[in-house]
């Protein structure tokens, strides 16, 4: 399904596309999607969301050693759903992982019978899944950890939806002393209002990366129109030694659905990133996401000219709601 590159935009997508679709697996499943994404052991490893014909999911490993071709699907290294325990009873969905030293810690939807509820779990090989259980409450999702402690205290990103409609989902940043016991939250990123690409609804995608100039951070915006609602994605730029602190949000979205694989599928219109890799050259972000809630697929950016455009279109004004001068709340 080839797209025609257009020079304009930051991230090109992989003439290849999609990397990996449902009939790449030996049995019958309904769509893969959502990938965590980490080089492990010198190979690209994607940690994918695989929905299948019940409509439940699970996690299972893909590896390739150029991150682009000759996909490998081992059927040994799988997590899967524990179905008896509430938290995961309707599956588990959309990983985030962050490298902690030789371990990697795996930020996850458990589909609870509440809502979705925000988990972890930690491994060394993707093959054995320590599970930490429960971090936070329903309903919440879209959550990722820092890969460092900062002044003794774990970061993590992620988006708590309200019970009452019409008051807007926005990121929030919590922390943790031990990685159980979570507070000190704070709205970093607050979804607009009216006619913005990100108004209403607002989500993280890959876990932020640290960069000369603070934690590059990626969230999807969701625009409803008449036709129904469309994904997009923007940049913001944090802080880094305060993370809460927003130091430049865009203005305008960076990466949105036009291929015929992100236009159509299960939910059409969507571009929904779960992992990024910065490559060994220090420019090169590979992007790996979700198109359609249907397929696998790989956008390609140069990170200084994301850091570039960042700087050259922020957002002004009273739309941009900067989260550094918003009350804390615990």
């Amino acid at each position: 399904m080839p797209t025609t590159p257009d020079p304009r935009e930051l991230f090109q997508r992989y003439e290849g596309n999609p990397l990996i679709s449902a009939s790449d697996f030996p049995r019958m499943v309904n769509a893969t999607f959502n990938p965590g994404a980490v080089e492990h052991e010198g190979e690209t490893l994607l940690l994918v969301r695989v929905e299948e014909r019940s409509g439940l999911s699970y996690l299972a490993v893909a590896t390739s050693a150029d991150g682009r071709t000759g996909w490998v699907l081992d059927r040994s290294r799988v997590m899967l759903p524990e179905h008896d325990y509430y938290e995961e009873h309707w599956g588990i969905e959309d990983p985030r992982i962050t490298r902690v030293g030789d371990e990697y810690f795996i930020v996850y939807t458990g589909f609870s019978m509440s809502g979705p509820l925000v988990c972890l779990a930690v491994t060394r090989d993707f093959v054995h899944f320590e599970r930490r259980g429960v971090l936070l409450p329903p309903e919440d999702k879209d959550a990722a950890l820092f890969p460092t402690l900062f002044s003794g205290r774990w970061a993590m990103v992620h988006r708590p939806s309200p019970a009452m409609p019409g008051l807007g989902a926005h990121v929030w940043l919590s922390w943790s002393p031990d990685l159980r016991h979570w507070g000190d939250a704070r709205v970093i990123l607050p979804a607009r209002r009216g006619g913005w690409w990100d108004a209403n609804k607002v989500g993280l995608g890959p876990p932020p990366l640290l960069t000369e100039h603070g934690w590059l951070t990626c969230y999807h915006g969701v625009k409803v129109t008449a036709s129904g609602s469309v994904y997009r994605l923007g940049l913001a730029l944090l802080d880094r030694d305060q993370p809460d602190v927003v130091i430049v949000r865009g203005d305008e979205w960076v990466f949105g659905p036009h291929a015929p694989y992100e236009r159509a599928g299960d939910v059409p219109d969507v571009v929904f990133p779960c992992g990024w890799i910065l490559r060994d050259d220090g420019d090169t972000l590979d992007m790996y996401y979700g198109a359609a809630d249907s397929f696998v697929a790989l956008a390609t950016a140069s990170l200084r000219q994301l850091i570039d455009h960042l700087h050259s279109h922020p957002a002004r004004g009273d739309d941009a709601v900067l989260a550094d001068r918003a009350p804390r709340s615990c």
